[in-house]
């Protein structure tokens, strides 16, 4: 399948959670409505005080994780959030790097950005903006940031290894990269990747696939740190769509039960 028609069904998928027109999320377990969403951001690690601090309308539960919480964020820092969404973990790092430090959220989808644009006038935000643009060509200038941060996003993308090297490229020496994303010990059946449905969902990625694109981006000191494991029918694929594929439900489940979400983290030397 060629990389327009993944990057076509990714925008179109999300930009119908923007506008409030799917019932389904991204790589969250919830649905996309308030009390639903809290949950599920609660049990990937979001306290109820971050929550509270933030826009209601920027946590559409599609993250499969909290990388705000361990990227380490310090006062004046560059933060790059990419896929940022309604703006969830931008508004949680503005408060972390304070207003001496800047926070820049980056979606491919008008929709979503004008949903976070729309948050952010809600709040005391002003030292976070949001950019249209895709993670594979970032609008951000080389060694302008110090840390890059990212929930379950990479995981869409048709051209993670460059949208790795953009990452590489935006960081100052010494800058950090904080993913929370999902990966798998087994490969996916070949036959998902034909289809869009499931290649615009959260499919893992498998773990070495995943160090050897950070690495060969020039990323060093990678590192995975496992948060949740899944079982099969738990994994946020879109069972209607593997359902009209010719699997069999063995091989799924092994895939489904080697998957995991997880924080990936790497440094730029």
């Amino acid at each position: 399948m060629d990389q327009e028609t993944i990057r076509s069904a990714v925008r179109g998928r999300y930009g119908a959670i923007a506008r409030g027109e799917a019932s389904e999320s991204g790589c969250g377990t919830g649905c996309c409505d308030g009390e639903a969403e809290a949950l599920t951001s609660l049990g990937l690690g979001y306290t109820e005080d971050e929550l509270s601090s933030i826009p209601k309308d920027a946590d559409l539960g599609l993250g499969s994780g909290h990388p705000t919480a361990a990227a380490d964020l310090h006062p004046g820092e560059t933060v790059l959030d990419l896929g940022s969404g309604a703006g969830i973990d931008c508004f949680l790092a503005a408060g972390k790097v304070g207003p001496l430090g800047n926070v820049i959220g980056v979606d491919m989808t008008p929709e979503m950005i004008a949903r976070a644009r729309e948050n952010a006038r809600k709040g005391p935000f002003d030292n976070v903006e949001f950019r249209l643009g895709e993670i594979e060509a970032l609008p951000v200038a080389d060694a302008s940031v110090d840390v890059v941060i990212s929930n379950c996003v990479l995981n869409l993308s048709s051209e993670r290894e460059r949208a790795l090297e953009e990452a590489f490229r935006v960081l100052r020496p010494g800058g950090r990269l904080v993913i929370s994303d999902l990966v798998s010990d087994a490969r996916p059946p070949a036959v998902l990747e034909e289809s869009p449905e499931i290649m615009s969902g959260c499919l893992p990625v498998h773990q070495d696939d995943y160090v050897a694109a950070l690495e060969g981006a020039g990323f060093s000191d990678v590192t995975i740190d496992d948060q949740r494991r899944f079982a099969a029918e738990d994994l946020p694929l879109d069972h209607d769509a593997v359902e009209q594929l010719a699997v069999e439900a063995g091989e799924i489940s092994a895939y489904a039960e080697s998957a995991r979400s997880a924080i990936l983290t790497a440094r730029k030397a």
